[in-house]
């Protein structure tokens, strides 16, 4: 589990096979470096990866065909550019992003970004894979950085993002243009909600009761939740 505050750029070369090697380029790489252990996880773009083998400066990790098909990962001008590390969140740590799981949805694409006085506004568009868990002022992972969902467009899936200059300038969303393919991960809690919510039942274990309460929109608005 991961907060989406990420903490080191690296970079990512194809070893053979299905193992890569992941390196640390930025100053903040000690973030990263200091403790890494074999089996750590990483996310590494918002993917959660196992370390194999600890390295001077990086790591060496499997990324399996599935993974490199449903993420970014495989993406060739992924790796020739820098990719977000975040090493995993320890029992007692700040929580200062959300709970990130590593586990992305789906892959989407940057469509505009443009600066502002006081930040960056970036416009994505998501798969349906995703799109169902946006919410305005709910949170996403976008390359595994925890931000914010300012704005929605449910019809065209897609929506904006304010990221600050602080943000924009450590990770590798500087380098994204229009097109670009970035990892999305919605929040864990929307997914939950959505599993009880069309299950049709709040108790997995009521079986066919037919006075066991159905999670659904009236009942949720019946128990104050309009």
């Amino acid at each position: 589990m991961f907060t989406g505050l990420i903490q080191a750029l690296g970079t990512m070369k194809p070893l053979g096979g299905d193992s890569w090697q992941i390196t640390c380029v930025s100053q903040s790489s000690d973030l990263i470096m200091q403790d890494l252990a074999y089996g750590d996880s990483i996310a590494v773009d918002g993917v959660c990866l196992t370390v194999e083998e600890v390295l001077k400066d990086g790591f060496i990790a499997t990324a399996s065909p599935e993974t490199l098909r449903r993420t970014t990962l495989g993406d060739q001008e992924t790796a020739q550019k820098y990719v977000n590390l975040e090493a995993s969140l320890r029992v007692g740590s700040k929580v200062g992003g959300h709970f990130v799981m590593g586990h992305v949805d789906g892959v989407g694409r940057m469509v505009t970004a443009e600066q502002t006085a006081t930040s960056w506004e970036m416009t994505f568009t998501a798969s349906e894979a995703i799109a169902r868990y946006i919410v305005p002022k709910g949170s996403i992972a976008i390359n595994g950085i925890s931000l914010t969902v300012a704005a929605y467009e449910p019809e065209i899936s897609r929506f904006k993002v304010s990221v600050i200059p602080l943000t924009y300038a450590e990770t590798n969303l500087r380098y994204l243009v229009s097109g670009s393919l970035v990892n999305l991960e919605g929040d864990i809690l929307g997914k939950y909600v959505e599993k009880f919510l069309y299950s049709g039942k709040a108790n997995p274990n009521a079986g066919d009761d037919p006075s066991s309460d159905e999670i659904t929109p009236a009942f949720l608005a019946e128990h104050g939740y309009a």
